[in-house]
């Protein structure tokens, strides 16, 4: 991938981040909470995703992007544990919402949610710009 090609892809990740964020905030409107958490969850992951790619890191897999992250940017300190602890909250959320039987989430664990995923964003965006 040449350097043009990976910076247009970094912003069309990180794009689709804040676009799933806001994707979030209508389908909190409308209390659909499990579709909440799945698409903070995603907001998460491509952010992760395009700073990975800002790092010249890829991964093929969710898991992959988590374990990257962590290694990355968690453990060397470059960014706050409570946002590996959210991506990876997040992730074991949507796995249960989108897969589990006769399970939903409710206003009370979404709605915090937000605010937690809006500061994740800002963070990953200081790094890749």
């Amino acid at each position: 991938m040449t350097t043009d090609n990976r910076d247009d892809y970094i912003k069309y990740r990180f794009r689709r981040a804040e676009e799933s964020l806001d994707e979030a905030l209508i389908l909190a409107d409308n209390e659909r909470w499990n579709a909440v958490i799945n698409r903070l969850y995603y907001a998460c992951f491509y952010s992760v995703i395009a700073l990975l790619l800002k790092h010249g890191i890829e991964t093929q897999s969710h898991d992959g992007a988590r374990t990257q992250f962590g290694l990355h940017f968690i453990k060397t300190g470059k960014m706050d544990k409570i946002h590996g602890k959210l991506l990876t909250k997040l992730f074991d959320y949507r796995q249960k919402g989108d897969y589990g039987d006769m399970f939903d989430y409710d206003e009370k664990i979404a709605l915090p949610l937000i605010d937690k995923v809006k500061v994740f964003l800002k963070e990953i965006k200081k790094q890749i710009w």
